[in-house]
């Protein structure tokens, strides 16, 4: 099987797809941050850049089966300028339309924040919904789902996914792992009740400050016994929390290679890495939903 992925960033598609056990003979990836580049390639060293995708319909690759783009969202974000389709990092997402009409995938998956589906976006949303639905091969479903679902943040993402009609062989959406909606004792201890804490701002990106936590209770011990009692002690997040975060392992996001050259990436880029990312286990869920209803 063939994967591209568009906006590629730290590889956060790859890395679900491949925990959902897809292998691929081939990897494509397009980005232009150098920072995610040089994370993709010590990660991903088989993998291909292939340039910006503004560059897509002159690309010369073979057909992926898979291509999956978490566009920027910017103009969509609550937080941004609210430009939607019309702001200059929002419209990349039309070059992401252009390679599935192009190359035409068996399956496709769009990421993006949750301000696409507010009232002032839908006509937007509808619109890139549309262009999809014109290509006219594609059974079309989307749904917004939460990191909270695996992961200790709240972080809710639309994912819309094309498959081949022909090929799809079960609905993919409503999704939800097992028990997690019906389960009042655990909504109540996951949300209000944290053990060890609660993260406060999850965007790691700079000032730093940003980037803390908040430790409920916490003990330390010295030869199994208490030696004191640290009540709402703040502290920053680290890298590793971050990429546990996001559902990465352990100082992935610790290297880069840049140039030919294997260099150690700055914390600030690191946070910023994995702010932009797709949360990992969110990927890997839908993606064993997809194996499980598509002739793959």
């Amino acid at each position: 099987m063939v994967h591209l992925e568009l906006f590629s960033g730290i590889g956060g598609f790859s890395k679900g797809l491949e925990t959902a056990g897809f292998i691929f003979d081939s990897v494509y990836y397009s980005e232009t941050d150098k920072h995610a580049l040089a994370n993709f390639k010590y990660n991903y060293p088989y993998a291909k850049h292939i340039g910006s995708v503004t560059e897509i319909s002159n690309m010369d690759i073979e057909r992926p089966d898979i291509i999956t783009f978490g566009s920027p969202c910017q103009n969509f974000s609550p937080v941004g300028d609210g430009k939607g389709l019309s702001g200059k990092e929002s419209h990349l997402v039309s070059y992401a339309i252009e390679a599935v009409r192009r190359f035409r995938p068996d399956i496709f998956i769009w990421e993006n924040v949750k301000g696409i589906l507010f009232a002032k976006h839908r006509a937007d949303f509808w619109i890139i919904v549309k262009a999809f639905a014109d290509i006219g091969i594609y059974r079309l479903e989307w749904q917004l789902c939460n990191s909270a679902w695996f992961l200790p943040q709240n972080r809710e993402r639309v994912f819309l996914v094309g498959r081949l009609a022909e090929k799809c062989t079960g609905d993919l959406f409503p999704f939800c792992p097992e028990g997690y909606m019906h389960n009042e004792s655990r909504d109540s201890a996951y949300y209000s009740r944290p053990i060890f804490g609660t993260v406060m701002r999850g965007y790691y990106k700079q000032p730093n400050t940003s980037n803390y936590l908040v430790c409920l209770k916490q003990y330390e011990k010295f030869k199994g016994k208490p030696i004191g009692n640290q009540l709402n002690r703040i502290r920053m997040l680290t890298e590793i929390e971050c990429e546990r975060l996001q559902g990465f392992p352990d100082d992935y996001t610790q290297y880069g290679i840049y140039g030919d050259e294997k260099k150690e990436i700055r914390k600030c880029h690191r946070y910023a890495l994995l702010g932009n990312a797709v949360s990992v286990p969110v990927v890997a869920a839908i993606a064993k939903k997809i194996k499980a209803t598509t002739l793959i």
